[in-house]
């Protein structure tokens, strides 16, 4: 597999955001989102085993933890996982990485485009799924199929650039009844690029819309953008 970075940080998104978590960030993107904050993991990266990742993952799980192990246990302090790219779906093996994630104790996130069918990954992975808005530039590129691969652990988001954005993700999650099919439906307003490549959306304008049209949805803002510096990588 090509793993651009793998770290320890905090979550910022989706209702898992608040927690500790390990991210192992994939190489590589068949999309080219306007907006698009990891560009660098487009090429690159280093050439891993899923038993290297596994490894890599397992020393930062415990390198904070101060606890005794349990008798036949390794002493973990963080045990959520995100899978991320880039475009993770893209890597064949990302499926067994996450059953051997999974099986050795972890909750296993992906987060995705929905471009590529997510049905084959292990059941228990939650599945944090995109689906591009108009203003992303690669609209049309979501897998319908892919909703029936969900269900009420799993999650959907939105990314909205503007107006039209806005309408087009609530119009979706009306027709597809997104928030009876998952656990969360997340709309996430485009944060202000720090090198100006792009305008970012006025946060208050998206829930403000939210609340006129009585959506139930989740406002998602990037917490690790707060926190951190937004250009800062490996966070």
């Amino acid at each position: 597999m090509q793993v651009s970075e793998i770290f320890r940080s905090i979550q910022g998104e989706s209702t898992h955001a608040g927690l500790p978590c390990i991210f192992v960030r994939l190489t590589g993107c068949n999309l080219r989102c306007t907006w698009c904050d990891t560009a660098y993991a487009f090429h690159g990266g280093t050439k891993m085993t899923v038993d290297e990742i596994f490894g890599s993952v397992e020393k930062l799980s415990s390198a904070m933890s101060r606890e005794l192990p349990r008798h036949g246990e390794t002493p973990r302090s963080i045990s959520l996982v995100e899978l991320t790219g880039g475009e993770p779906m893209l890597q064949p093996d990302v499926i067994p990485l996450a059953r051997k994630l999974l099986d050795g104790g972890y909750t296993v996130m992906i987060e995705t485009s929905g471009e590529r069918p997510v049905a084959d990954l292990p059941r228990e992975v939650i599945k944090i799924v995109d689906v591009k808005c108009p203003d992303s530039g690669e609209p049309d590129t979501f897998q319908i199929e892919n909703l029936g691969a969900l269900d009420s652990k799993d999650e959907i988001k939105f990314v909205i650039s503007s107006r039209r954005d806005y309408e087009f993700a609530r119009d979706f999650v009306r027709r597809h009844d997104l928030d009876r099919r998952v656990h969360q439906v997340v709309f996430s307003p485009v944060p202000a690029d720090p090198e100006g490549t792009w305008q970012g959306m006025n946060a208050q304008e998206v829930a403000e819309w939210i609340l006129a049209d009585g959506l139930p949805v989740r406002l998602g803002l990037q917490l690790h953008k707060f926190i951190w510096h937004p250009a800062t990588r490996g966070v």
